[in-house]
């Protein structure tokens, strides 16, 4: 069996096509693990949403911010953006069965053999695996709730929950999770979340904005963190146990894969 990793599909379809296709990609034995924001951008959205779907066990997904704010749209709490390319996936016939399925992934996954853990934007440097595994998990409990809508989406659009609160719960200890698994890039030197910057590094001024994986972290370090989401990095980070698998094919760059077995990563250019 190979584990290959993508970075964010953001609906480019037909180059996640030619990129499977280049490493000969076989859902009988192998896995593709998508590290979220399969949606949006692209033109593609509603044939990747199917195709993942109809996967099964084969793709590991987890969720992005863009995947939740499908939710929102879909649930009418938000109104469509015309950048976004939705028009299509929204009036699918089988809309409801795509968003249920979505409502069923998490926002993070494990590859314990490999060590690796995969998050959309990464994993807030403060929390060991077992809070990472606690916070997640309360999160996909509350999408899975027949009221989700009103009680998590609707609620979950502000900038507020910037700081980790131990003692927090409810609505504010839900909203730091998925700030922190699907927005973050930077934090403050205190770690706080910031959310305007996304720039790449070197444009930063860092005696007042860090990357989240410049701080000293708890998870251990022979464990690879795998995410997605920041474009402006284009895959370049050092250190050797993470993975940034975002490098902008919906802004015209290219769509990457991560192959664990042989270490290796394949890029697929952006048809149009």
């Amino acid at each position: 069996m190979a584990h290959y990793f993508v970075g964010d599909i953001q609906g480019c379809f037909d180059e996640l096509q030619l990129l499977l296709a280049k490493v000969d990609f076989n859902p009988s034995k192998d896995e593709l693990w998508c590290v979220g924001d399969l949606v949006a951008r692209g033109q593609g959205s509603l044939a990747t949403l199917r195709y993942l779907k109809q996967l099964d066990s084969a793709a590991k997904i987890v969720l992005g911010n863009h995947d939740l704010h499908l939710l929102a749209l879909h649930g009418k709490i938000k109104k469509p953006n015309p950048k976004d390319n939705l028009t299509q996936l929204l009036g699918a016939a089988d809309i409801q069965v795509l968003v249920d399925w979505l409502r069923e992934q998490p926002l993070m996954r494990q590859l314990p053999q490999h060590k690796i853990v995969m998050t959309h934007a990464g994993v807030p440097p403060h929390w060991d695996l077992a809070r990472l595994e606690i916070e997640a998990e309360l999160v996909s409990q509350a999408l899975q709730q027949p009221d989700y809508l009103d009680a998590l989406i609707a609620n979950m659009y502000t900038d507020e929950a910037e700081n980790w609160l131990p003692q927090a719960q409810g609505l504010t200890r839900l909203r730091y999770c998925i700030n922190a698994l699907t927005r973050m890039r930077y934090l403050h030197l205190d770690g706080r979340l910031d959310f305007a910057c996304k720039d790449s590094p070197s444009k930063v001024d860092k005696t007042k904005l860090q990357p989240w994986f410049e701080f000293p972290r708890k998870i251990d370090n022979d464990v690879t963190l795998v995410f997605g989401h920041w474009a402006a990095l284009m895959g370049k980070v050092e250190q050797p146990n993470l993975q940034a698998l975002d490098t902008g094919c919906c802004w015209g760059n290219n769509l990457t894969l991560w192959h664990v077995e042989n270490n290796e990563k394949i890029t697929q250019k952006r048809l149009r």
